[in-house]
């Protein structure tokens, strides 16, 4: 009879060794995606969504800066070359 109860806790410490080294594999991914992603200028789609979890105010910053990135100064027309104001 203690033999199946030793058993059975061999059996729940592997669960929890499994269970812990799979919560373990996935917080490395994620860091190595955001250090591989910071590096290169680019991940802001694979990251994004936990950024926004944690950091909410840095996606929002994030925004604004893409927005005013896309602005662009207008250029004069060719017809206006030779006017003036």
């Amino acid at each position: 009879m203690q033999t199946a109860t030793r058993l059975g806790r061999v059996d729940e410490l592997l669960i929890l060794l499994v269970f812990a080294c799979c919560v373990a594999a996935v917080l490395g991914a994620l860091a190595w995606l955001g250090v591989r992603g910071r590096r290169r200028g680019v991940g802001g789609e694979v990251m994004g969504p936990f950024e926004e979890m944690w950091h909410p105010a840095a996606t929002r910053y994030r925004a604004e800066i893409r927005v005013q990135e896309e602005r662009l100064v207008p250029l004069p027309s060719a017809d206006a070359k030779g006017q003036t104001a």
